[in-house]
């Protein structure tokens, strides 16, 4: 079986961005800039496949760092892809890896997956899918900084940015990447 395999952005000694690299952070997206007020950049990583690299992930916050409670504040995660791919595909990845940190009834998998494949569309290199947590609502998606459509489900919200968030990610150093943890 193959194993999905990080490698962060080389920023720094071991990789990752943190204050002293946020001066040469990018500049923030409009799509960002209009859902989280006051957005910084508080850390990158990139995401390989057996040696491929699939994408490069940004966490954009407000003004408090995001912690262990990611849905009580705004916050984006945005995904700049490195190679083409199906937008089911990754509605169907999304999905298993939600799986990793709660069973799914069959119900949620179906509308969640059905919601995803309506709003991702296939990719390109480039192009840009970011994922805005919006507080009380669920979550937005934007592609190439177009609002696309929103997941009305706290918990869809949840298990969605856990894939990278939670601590049962199957990506452990880009969840510390993106958290700005060494």
């Amino acid at each position: 079986m193959l194993r999905r395999r990080s490698v962060l952005l080389s920023t720094g000694a071991l990789g990752l961005v943190g204050p002293a690299a946020w001066a040469q952070a990018p500049a923030v997206p409009p799509e960002v800039a209009a859902a989280v007020p006051g957005a910084t950049l508080q850390g990158s990583g990139r995401l390989r496949f057996i040696g491929l690299s699939v994408y490069d992930a940004r966490l954009w916050r407000g003004a408090a760092p995001v912690a262990a409670d990611w849905m009580a504040a705004p916050l984006a995660l945005e995904l700049i892809y490195l190679r083409g791919l199906v937008g089911k595909q990754i509605a169907e990845r999304s999905i298993k890896e939600m799986r990793r940190q709660r069973d799914l009834t069959d119900d949620e998998a179906t509308r969640w997956l059905a919601a995803m494949t309506q709003i991702f569309p296939d990719v390109k290199e480039g192009d840009r899918i970011t994922g805005l947590v919006v507080p009380g609502l669920g979550a937005r998606f934007a592609i190439n900084g177009v609002v696309k459509g929103d997941v009305r489900d706290l918990e869809f919200a949840k298990l969605f940015f856990g894939i990278w968030l939670s601590e049962k990610t199957s990506e452990p150093a880009l969840r510390r990447a993106l958290l700005g943890q060494p």
